[in-house]
């Protein structure tokens, strides 16, 4: 029985790493796929580990493992360094008889293991991208993530700001112009006055984060949210006078890379629900003052809708590219 091994960072796994791993497979009665790891990596093992189990479950004779990477010395150079590595595969994975991978270590790693060393497209033409190059432009390399990990490098852009300032509009057209998917403000789904109670709130807020949460496994590179779980919690605080907890960890489940603050300076539009039109200035600096509590980065956007579809449309492009 042969026993093969490809092992790596996988941060993220991308469509070269499983070029490399269903290579591999097709040499072997059994491959072990190895992900190491370190406290300061800037992907979670947990989150790498899921990818990984999830893209490879199909596959009975591929064994996942994640392993902490307490082998290697970066100040080595590799002919060093992988005299290290080489007494761990004999140690962790003593069943293996070949491994393959696609980098330099791979010929030094060979020498000092003993191990058949089967290299995988060296020059990187089949696939040509690196997990470096996707975390430091997962945009432009978007159509080298495999689908269950594009959702974790969605940029996310909300809308935000009191009553009548264009959120849902301009969030529409910004999804549209962006061949992307929004989130609407779910409470207008869930009740149709302003009498509602705690438990109305909090339905919003689970709605609401849940929202985000399916969009983002549909959203192509950047999704724009028409609102946010802040703003659940001003409007708990005006019209109950109270905000419930759950709402505050809830907001913890989503992370914004920006923060559209949309101003007053646009006419005020009344609707079935809207009817803090008298108060405009100081439900602005509410928004505003909630951001600055929490030391949250935000933009301003002032002017006509169309100003505003395009100085977000700018803001948007920076954020991709």
């Amino acid at each position: 029985m042969t026993t093969g091994l490809v092992f790596g960072k996988f941060m993220p796994v991308h469509t070269g790493h499983l070029a490399l791993i269903d290579f591999a497979r097709q040499q072997c009665d059994r491959l072990i796929v190895s992900m190491s790891y370190t406290d300061a990596d800037p992907i979670a093992p947990e989150q790498r580990l899921a990818w990984l189990t999830e893209l490879l479950a199909p596959y009975p004779t591929i064994e996942v493992v994640a392993e902490a990477d307490d082998f290697h010395d970066p100040t080595l150079p590799l002919p060093e360094a992988t005299k290290l590595w080489a007494a761990f595969i004999k140690r962790r994975f003593p069943p293996v008889s070949v491994f393959f991978a696609s980098e330099a270590y791979g010929l030094p790693l060979a020498y000092h293991s003993g191990l058949r060393y089967v290299s995988f497209d060296p020059a990187r033409q089949q696939v040509p991208v690196s997990a470096t190059q996707i975390r430091q432009n997962p945009a432009r390399f978007w159509d080298y993530l495999p689908t269950v990990v594009r959702p974790y490098f969605v940029r996310k852009i909300c809308l935000y700001g009191p009553e009548s300032v264009g959120k849902t509009t301009t969030a529409r057209q910004l999804a549209l112009e962006f061949n992307t998917t929004f989130v609407p403000e779910v409470a207008r789904d869930l009740i149709t006055s302003n009498e509602f109670t705690a438990d109305d709130i909090i339905r919003i807020g689970y709605a609401q984060t849940a929202a985000v949460q399916a969009a983002e496994q549909q959203a192509n590179r950047i999704l724009f949210c028409d609102t946010d779980l802040i703003t659940t919690q001003i409007y708990s605080d005006i019209y109950l006078h109270q905000i419930p907890p759950v709402l505050y960890e809830l907001e913890r489940q989503v992370h914004y890379d920006a923060y559209v603050l949309l101003d007053i300076d646009v006419p005020w539009v009344a609707d079935g629900l809207r009817d803090l039109g008298h108060r405009r200035v100081d439900m602005m600096n509410r928004f505003r003052a909630e951001l600055d509590r929490r030391q949250l980065a935000y933009k301003i956007v002032s002017g006509s809708f169309t100003a505003r579809f395009q100085t977000i449309r700018e803001l948007a492009n920076n954020l991709l590219n």
